[in-house]
Formats: structure tokens, sequence, C-alpha cells
């Protein structure tokens, strides 16, 4: 079956969702574990210490997200029968962290997973553009018509601010407390990736390709 469009809004929610999910389930992580057989259950794979502790609202977070992320990577797949290649990173290295957070009791390993995941994405492009390709332009180049100049500059800012993301993540949860991490993953990303989007304006227009036929003054 082809690929099919999927809504705007649906897209969205399938993007958030899952850290909406984990924002609210460690806010409310131990209302959560009170509810009859949840800390039961989840002390099958954790073992009970855990969860009594000021760390439990994180295990039941990581939990939660690891089932919002399968939930939103299967949504993805039914409404449009392909899988975007970072969400599929992103959803493989939270399955492998978070289950190594839960069977392991050691919340380092999903406070590591941001690192890990804009680690790899830098790691990708830079690999790309050592080789002297930009793929980004792979990805993006059917929207994005810029010239080869362009594409490698727009990719080496996107490869240094995947550094700078990791580097941020590795800073704030070796020294902030988890409500503040948490706070960071679900409301810092985002803000200064449009920050950074918006400081890319000029460079987009500035190598954008003209559509072949436009209509000159």
């Amino acid at each position: 079956m082809s690929s099919q469009t999927i809504n705007p809004w649906l897209k969205l929610a399938l993007e958030i969702g899952p850290l909406a999910v984990f924002f609210l389930s460690f806010r409310y992580g131990a209302e959560i574990l009170a509810m009859p057989g949840v800390a039961e259950a989840l002390a099958v794979i954790t073992g009970p210490k855990v969860l009594a502790g000021q760390t439990g609202p994180l295990f039941v977070a990581t939990a939660t997200f690891m089932v919002a992320i399968a939930v939103s990577l299967t949504v993805s797949w039914v409404a449009t029968r392909r899988l975007p290649r970072m969400a599929v990173v992103t959803g493989i290295v939270v399955a492998v962290f978070g289950t190594l957070t839960l069977v392991l009791q050691d919340e380092t390993f999903i406070k590591m997973k941001p690192t890990v995941v804009n680690g790899l994405f830098a790691l990708i492009l830079g690999f790309g553009l050592l080789q002297g390709r930009s793929y980004l332009k792979y990805l993006l180049g059917e929207t994005m018509p810029l010239d080869d100049r362009g594409w490698m500059i727009f990719t080496w800012r996107w490869a240094g601010f995947f550094v700078l993301l990791a580097v941020l993540n590795e800073v704030i949860w070796r020294t902030q407390s988890d409500a503040f991490w948490v706070s960071f993953k679900t409301f810092g990303n985002l803000p200064l990736t449009i920050l950074f989007m918006a400081l890319q304006f000029p460079l987009l227009k500035r190598h954008m390709i003209e559509e072949e036929g436009t209509d000159r003054a």
C-alpha cells in the first residue's frame, strides 16, 4: 500500500504526545503508584525498593514513555504505512535505555537517552559530511530546494546543534534535580529547536533555488 498523508494535528500529537505522557507521568507518579495494582505490576520488573523512594515517579514515567513511543509509532504506521527515520531511531534508543533503566533499577540510562539520540544524529550527519554528502538533503530535498552549498552549511549547523543538545542534556541531568531535568526535556528542547530554525531563515533564503517556470518581473 502506498504512503498516505497524515492529518497535521495527528502528526503533531504523535510527535509531542509521548513527551507529554512522560511529563505528566512524572508529575503525578506518586498518585499513579498509589493506584491499585500499579506498583505491584511495575515492581515485577524494577523491584519494590526503587518505587518506594523519591525516584519512583521517574520509573513510572520511563515505563509510560516506552508505551507512548510504541503507540505513536504504531499509529503513524497505520495512518501512513511508513515510519520517519528519526522517530524509529528515537524509538529504538528509548526501548533499549528504558529497558535498562527498569531492569537494572538505574535511572541514569533514561537520563542519558537524549544524549545518545542527539549524539547519534550528529554522528550520522557528520559521517555524511566527511564524505561530502548532506544526508539532510536526502530527507528534505523535495520540500526545501537548496543549492548544494546551502545543504552542506545547513547540515553542518544541524550537526552542531545536535551536539549542543547532547551536551546540555549531560550537564543538566548531572547537576540538576530530576524535576528540573524532566521539565527541560519536555519544555526546553522544542523552544531551542524553534529558535535554531528561526536563525536559519537567512541561510535558507540565500541558498534557495527558484523553481523552474517561476514568473519573473
